[in-house]
């Protein structure tokens, strides 16, 4: 045991609890819905795993574990996808508002929480500030941050949206991971399994495999069997000679021919490789074929997980010169959201252009109030120049036992992954 405690929800095939245990933290739980991905944590650890609806408290009671050191997961990203229809808090699937509700009762050190880059883009400002606010109240320092996978021996675009939240004391000495001075190819990450059977090409196709690859998309359920993503990706995975129409069983062999001729596909071990797994992990995937790719590619990059657990781990020690500026301290989302909640009542609508500034006119206050109402119950007075409004409460899910959600979890729980 180490000193530094976890929990972990939707931890998926464990790539962030691979990094966050290289870091130096010992998992106290994880939480899974997934049979499969469950099986595969049980194959690579002695951790307890709890198999279920990570917000029912049948599977997990939150209570149990107050005073970790680390609360901790990669919350579902189709509420936020940009490939999706980006719905928030009204996608039954969001859980993100209810894993920070959860630090009100479990109390840890430190939130380590990822996402999709779509969750950074202006519609959810006023999402984003919410959790900062709430985080505040709490006693937590937090900040959104985007990481690149690539900046960190990931050889592909792998953007993750990052919320970090720390005690004050501790956030004082937090510094977000420095990237690596130099990137890893395609080419370089996959050379040694692409020659594996013995093809004679592979230094060949590692010389058109020279750049990063795209993101890798894992995918759910509702969709068919294992392939690289949607028709760009496919596109972007061929300029690296790599046919992205589906997984491969093997490598190349002696007999497959050049890759200008016939690009590959890659295999399991190859994908797990570009998504950060390395073969001194020695992971093991439960499942067949399209079950281990939608596990490694819904996957947080271990390498990363990694990164930033050994910083939360140095601001836990104390290590270096405190910043001049810590997490939360600059950040704003959303100005006209905060103002609304500021006030708590009725604002007018002068008020609300004043703090966008600029040339700002009604057109845009109307579309900043129109974001804010996705998420949040917005009410009206008067018309025009005369207008005000007033923010009510927030729609998303936080714990509610009536809850939309619960239905459409028991009514597509063999479909959610």
């Amino acid at each position: 045991m180490t000193p530094f405690t976890v929990v972990e929800i939707c931890a998926g095939a464990g790539g962030q609890a691979l990094g966050l245990h290289r870091a130096g933290f010992d998992h106290v739980l994880a939480v899974e819905i997934d049979e499969r991905a469950s099986e595969t944590l049980r194959l690579n650890s002695d951790w307890n795993i709890a198999v279920g609806d990570v917000a029912d408290k049948s599977v997990w009671n939150p209570a149990d574990y107050k005073g970790v050191s680390l609360f901790a997961g990669g919350v579902p990203c189709p509420p936020f996808s940009s490939a999706g229809k980006q719905l928030g808090s009204a996608d039954e699937r969001d859980l993100f508002a209810w894993a920070v509700e959860q630090v009100a009762v479990i109390q840890p050190r430190a939130l380590l929480l990822e996402n999709v880059r779509g969750l950074s883009g202006p519609r959810f400002g006023a999402y984003r500030q919410r959790i900062l606010d709430r985080l505040a109240t709490l006693g937590y320092k937090a900040e959104w941050r985007l990481v690149q996978a690539a900046d960190f021996g990931v050889a592909q675009l792998r953007p993750r949206f990052i919320l970090l939240a720390l005690r004050p004391d501790d956030a004082e000495y937090f510094r977000w991971p420095e990237p690596n001075e130099s990137r890893v190819t395609v080419g370089d990450a996959l050379v040694d399994l692409m020659s594996a059977d013995g093809w004679p090409y592979a230094e060949a196709w590692r010389k058109l495999a020279n750049n990063i690859g795209p993101t890798l998309v894992g995918g759910s359920k509702k969709h068919g069997g294992a392939d690289l993503g949607p028709t760009r990706a496919k596109l972007a995975w061929s300029r690296l000679a790599v046919d992205g129409r589906g997984v491969a069983d093997q490598p190349p062999g002696p007999d497959w021919p050049h890759p200008s001729e016939r690009p590959p596909r890659l295999t399991i071990p190859m994908v797990a490789r570009l998504q950060g797994w390395s073969d001194q992990h020695s992971w093991q995937f439960s499942g067949r074929k399209t079950s281990q790719y939608r596990q490694i590619g819904n996957a947080f990059p271990p390498p990363v997980a990694e990164s930033l657990g050994r910083a939360i781990i140095h601001a836990f020690q104390h290590k270096g010169e405190k910043q001049l500026s810590s997490p939360g301290d600059t950040q704003q989302h959303d100005a006209v959201y905060s103002l609304l909640a500021e006030e708590g009542n009725f604002v007018e609508a002068a008020r609300l252009l004043a703090v966008l500034g600029g040339r700002a006119d009604e057109t845009h206050l109307r579309d900043r109030l129109e974001r804010v109402a996705l998420d949040f119950e917005l009410e009206q007075a008067g018309e025009g120049e005369t207008a005000s409004y007033r923010l009510g409460p927030f729609r998303g899910f936080v714990g509610q036992q009536d809850h939309h959600r619960h239905a459409y979890l028991t009514k597509n729980k063999s479909r959610i992954s």
